[in-house]
C-alpha cells in the first residue's frame, strides 16, 4: 500500500508561505483572515483550532467570530468592509435552517478564500488541496477514470467543475447512485467526500487504484472518513491516510488563497 500523506507537502508550503508573510508585512501589510462561525459543534472548533494554530506559525492574525445565526448576515456584511481583513470564511456547517448558499454568496468576492461563493475569485480550497496532493506524488490524471463520490457545494461539485475547467470528464456519484460499488470498481481513482463512515468498501475498490478520502463525520466524537477500515487492508492500492491525508493541505490552499488576497489587496494601496 502507498499513502499519499499531506502532511509533509503542506510542510514544505508552509515555509514558502512564511517567507511571502514576510515580504508583505515588510511592504506595510499584515495579512488578516477571519473565521465566522454560527454552530459551535465539536468537529468546527477542532477546525477552527487547527487554522489558527497554522496562521501563527506562518505569521497570519487569525480572528474568529463566534455569533448566532441571526447574527450571520451582518457580521459578513461587517467583515466585508473591514479594510484591515483582507480573507473572509464561514466554518461550515452552520446552523441547520441558515440559508448557507444566500451567506457564502454575500461574502466580498475578493475576501472569498474559502472560494465557495457564487462569484468567488479563488478556487475551493479542498478541491485545490487534492489536487495539490495528487501533483505533488506524480499522479497524472488525464489517462484515469476519475469518479468523485459526494456531489456538496465544498467539494464534489467544484472539484467536479475544476477537472472539467482542465479538459477531464468525471464520472459522478453519490451516496444512493445505483451500483456505485460495481461502477467505482472500473475507476482508476476515486475520490470520496460524502462524510458516511465506511461508505467504501472492498466492493468498490479495483487493483492498483487511487482512493482519496475526503470525507468527514464525527462518530462518538472521533473524526471519520468516508473509507471503510477493510480498505487499509488492501496491499496493491494507493491511498490517503485515516489522518493526514487531504486535511493538511486543504489549510495550505485555504492560507495560499489568503495570501493572494493579501498580494491583490497590496497591489490596490
Amino acid at each position: 500500500m502507498r499513502y499519499l500523506d499531506g502532511r509533509e507537502l503542506a510542510g514544505y508550503i508552509k515555509q514558502r508561505q512564511a517567507k511571502e508573510v514576510r515580504r508583505l508585512k515588510h511592504a506595510g501589510f499584515a495579512p488578516v483572515l477571519a473565521i465566522i462561525c454560527d454552530n459551535p459543534q465539536p468537529t468546527n472548533q477542532l477546525y477552527m483550532s487547527l487554522k489558527k494554530k497554522y496562521g501563527a506559525e506562518i505569521g497570519v492574525k487569525v480572528i474568529d467570530f463566534n455569533v448566532e445565526p441571526s447574527e450571520l448576515a451582518n457580521t459578513i456584511r461587517s467583515v466585508n468592509k473591514d479594510e484591515t481583513i483582507n480573507g473572509l470564511i464561514v466554518q461550515l456547517p452552520m446552523t441547520t435552517g441558515v440559508d448557507t448558499d444566500a451567506l457564502l454568496d454575500a461574502i466580498n468576492p475578493d475576501k472569498d478564500v474559502d472560494g465557495l461563493g457564487e462569484k468567488a475569485k479563488f478556487d475551493p480550497a479542498t478541491p485545490l488541496a487534492i489536487l495539490w496532493l495528487l501533483a505533488g506524488y506524480g499522479i497524472e490524471l488525464a489517462d484515469k477514470k476519475i469518479a468523485i463520490v459526494g456531489q456538496g457545494r465544498l467539494v464534489g461539485k467544484p472539484l467536479a467543475a475544476m477537472l472539467r475547467n482542465s479538459g477531464i470528464e468525471p464520472a459522478t456519484f453519490d451516496v444512493g447512485s445505483k451500483n456505485l460499488n460495481s461502477n467505482l470498481k472500473k475507476m482508476d481513482l476515486i475520490v470520496t467526500a460524502v462524510g458516511q463512515p465506511g461508505l467504501i468498501t472492498n466492493h468498490a475498490i479495483a487493483s492498483g487504484s487511487v482512493v482519496i478520502d475526503a470525507g468527514t463525520a464525527s462518530e462518538s466524537g472521533i473524526l471519520k472518513g468516508d473509507v471503510a477500515d477493510e480498505v487499509y487492508e488492501c496491499e496493491d492500492i494507493t491511498i490517503t491516510p485515516k489522518k493526514g491525508g487531504v486535511g493538511p493541505l486543504t489549510v495550505s490552499a485555504l492560507f495560499d488563497n489568503t495570501l493572494r488576497a493579501a498580494r491583490a489587496r497590496v497591489g490596490r494601496i
